[in-house]
């Protein structure tokens, strides 16, 4: 069959955000606090008062909840979407897109999560939003649980750890249903939900303290297993009351290689991938696999189940496959084989492959290993919804910002998507991290940038927040016109 330059027809080019990166507008509204609301700023090595200000524990949250002032807390800034959500999709739009990724913020529907009635002024936020998108021929792809669960419900409940927390999302998840159903086709349930292993507090609201000594790691899967129950639950609801729906899980796609062909390098590996695929195959497949089952029961883990848990999850499995690819690592059995860092993770460092300015390694190709891996195991429509390199953008002498270096990156990977999908992927969407710049997730910087639109704001929050196209912005915007032809035409 003769392969054409363009992507697939109807192909969804956009790009991604998430309400706690962006919003701002904390404590406005109604909006309650949410986890994200006290990830501070990572201390400067320099600068040891960030250290007074970080909310690892039960004192420091305390700490946190009663700061009425942003200093600390980037995320409770954002870049103020939430004040100029119509002149950033003005700008989306512009570029082309068919698509954007945004989260509804939980504690801005529902304050502290267990209210019966939903905050009016959240809901109509997200109404003016949806209503703009549609104007502007945006497709919205929206995920229901975004780092950003109501932090009254981490202190009361530790999180997800308490099965009571179930019902309090799939109350949330109805309203969302209820209210956005009409403007929203596509809708994920978590974002990366492996995460938890990694930031239980930031993916899940488990407080540390709050668990008996010795069994994190217990509260942890469980916590883990009440999102899977949860997923499928409202899952099942959406598909009940919303037209056409389609409802995916979002998985952190973690493609590791061994460093070497020593056998032990490449069991570890092995064993690193099936477990960063557990997390689809319980969405996807609706059932823990037995190797997984097997490595719990040998860590002396029972994770408490309720008798319909297991008809729940395998009557209810999602539509189709997103995920997050930034980089791959490599796994070796060398305890002085040197590592980098990557998203949110630690891996043995590749030497083949170039890094960004924090030390994530650039893989183009994994991202085409990564989509024929996950597509042949689980053959359902995929997407990639985060996608993206941060670095250190400055602004030249011509008051313009020449980032030549994210349109390679993106140019790279995107060849990699077609060669997957000429040899059979089925790749319906692709959504970059980020389109514009926001705080980081993991380091609260701003200056960490990732997006196509420069935001003039600095770490501290100084700045006057008027965005700037860089020279990706074109560049993007022609891709989205071709189809993608315009890769092949450079």
């Amino acid at each position: 069959m003769q392969q054409t330059k363009q992507f697939p027809k109807g192909f969804l080019w956009g790009g991604a955000i998430a309400a706690n990166q962006v919003e701002g507008a904390w404590n406005i509204d109604g909006k309650g606090l949410s986890v994200a609301d006290i990830d501070t700023y990572k201390p400067k090595a320099s600068n040891k008062d960030y250290n007074a200000h970080v909310a690892t524990n039960l004192e420091g949250i305390k700490k946190a909840m009663e700061d009425p002032t942003d200093t600390w807390y980037p995320k409770r800034r954002g870049i103020d979407f939430y004040h100029r959500y119509k002149e950033d999709l003005a700008m989306f739009a512009e570029m082309g897109f068919k698509t954007l990724r945004i989260s509804i913020a939980w504690s801005r529907v529902f304050p502290t999560g267990e209210e019966l009635e939903a905050n009016s002024e959240g809901i109509k936020f997200y109404h003016n939003l949806f209503k703009e998108m549609k104007r502007l021929g945006i497709e919205p792809i929206v995920t229901l649980s975004h780092y950003e669960m109501p932090l009254a419900l981490s202190v009361k409940y530790n999180g997800w750890v308490d099965r009571q927390v179930i019902d309090y999302f799939v109350r949330f998840a109805n309203v969302c249903f209820d209210e956005f159903g009409q403007y929203v086709k596509y809708w994920l349930t978590f974002n990366e939900i492996d995460s938890i292993h990694r930031h239980p507090f930031k993916t899940a609201g488990v407080i540390e303290e709050k668990s008996v000594a010795g069994e994190e790691i217990q509260d942890v899967y469980q916590a883990l297993h009440h999102q899977f129950v949860a997923s499928a639950l409202v899952t099942k609801d959406a598909h009940e009351k919303i037209p056409e729906v389609m409802v995916g899980c979002m998985l952190t796609k973690l493609m590791t290689y061994p460093l070497t062909c020593a056998p032990q390098d490449v069991e570890l590996t092995m064993k690193k991938n099936l477990e960063n695929n557990f997390y689809a195959d319980v969405q996807v497949k609706g059932e823990y696999p037995r190797l997984i089952e097997c490595h719990l029961k040998n860590k002396g883990i029972h994770i408490a189940m309720e008798p319909d848990d297991r008809h729940i999850l395998k009557e209810n499995t999602v539509d189709f496959l997103t995920f997050s690819y930034y980089m791959s690592m490599a796994e070796s059995g060398d305890s002085e084989a040197e590592r980098t860092p990557g998203n949110t993770v630690l891996g043995v460092k590749n030497p083949y492959l170039p890094e960004t300015d924090w030390g994530w390694q650039i893989d183009p190709q994994g991202l085409k290993i990564s989509l024929i891996d996950l597509y042949d195991r689980y053959q359902v429509p995929m997407m990639i919804v985060e996608n993206g390199m941060g670095a250190m953008d400055t602004i030249s002498s011509d008051g313009k910002i020449h980032d030549d270096y994210r349109i390679d990156y993106f140019r790279a990977h995107f060849k990699q998507m077609k060669e997957a999908i000429d040899e059979g992927v089925d790749l319906i969407g692709y959504t970059s991290w980020a389109p514009i710049d926001l705080v980081s997730a993991g380091t609260s910087q701003m200056s960490k940038r990732y997006g196509f639109i420069y935001v003039d704001a600095d770490d501290e929050g100084n700045g006057s927040y008027d965005r700037m196209k860089k020279d990706s912005f074109d560049w993007y915007q022609k891709i989205i016109q071709t189809n993608g032809a315009a890769l092949f035409d450079e």
